[in-house]
């Protein structure tokens, strides 16, 4: 019987492996116990000491060298969401032999989705004030939970997770800046980078408009599906979902 092929998960700005929560045990659950790969880019989580690449291309070469330290040698499947996500798309698109398949979530990609799409109005004044008043923790994570999910029943409990790991392994503000600055200057290729691609997407998002996602999917002719109520954290509001579409 044949090994099956190692899931590396990226997650997205500012965000490490912590933030997947219990998905990527579910994930492999569903997926008949496929092995699950979970790294943090570098400024993030355990790297948050390191300096984060101010490109995505760089980001992307960084995971490729990461896989091969830890053994694991490609071919690879990716579910990424977010900045992990553009990593993604940038590593298919130079290395294309590497990746078997990529399921792709809430992404969004210059030149194909206008700013205002990219990163929804509604989401900007929430986002200055956080810019501005530099708050604590709690406010901090609460607004961006506020922001990027539509689950309520675990909320206590989800933030509890996010302060301590906020205030375990910050993200320093020039690491948060130089991975905006990676994520807004990064340009898409306007054809697929992969034949085995999938779109995920939530109607709920607040985020990042919906029709990023299924703009991508007309013009790169790939699969796409849609949950009709979650936020932009679809792994989080909706783990069982996303494994079973995959």
């Amino acid at each position: 019987m044949s090994t099956p092929l190692p899931w590396v998960l990226l997650r997205g700005l500012m965000r490490d492996q912590r933030h997947w929560g219990a998905f990527p045990q579910q994930f492999s659950h569903l997926l008949d116990d496929a092995p699950i790969c979970l790294l943090d880019l570098p400024g993030n989580g355990l790297l948050n000491q390191q300096t984060s690449p101010s490109s995505v291309p760089t980001m992307a070469n960084w995971v490729r060298a990461e896989l091969l330290r830890r053994k694991l040698a490609p071919p690879y499947r990716v579910l990424a969401m977010s900045l992990g996500a553009m990593v993604t798309v940038a590593w298919a698109n130079a290395h294309p032999e590497e990746l078997d398949a990529a399921v792709l979530i809430n992404t969004s990609l210059r030149p194909i989705s206008p700013f205002y799409h990219r990163l929804q109005p509604a989401a900007w004044p929430l986002l200055l004030r956080m810019a501005l008043s530099r708050p604590d923790a709690l406010t901090a994570e609460a607004g961006i939970h506020a922001l990027t999910s539509q689950q309520r029943e675990l909320t206590q409990t989800v933030l509890a997770d996010w302060v301590r790991w906020r205030q375990s392994h910050p993200v320093s503000t020039a690491n948060a800046l130089r991975q905006l600055l990676a994520a807004a200057r990064y340009r898409a290729p306007r054809t697929a980078p992969l034949s085995r691609l999938l779109l995920l997407n939530a109607a709920g998002d607040r985020l990042v408009n919906p029709h990023c996602s299924q703009t991508l999917a007309r013009m790169w002719q790939c699969s796409i599906a849609t949950h009709p109520n979650a936020g932009h954290d679809l792994p989080l509001d909706a783990p069982h979902w996303v494994g079973e579409q995959v």
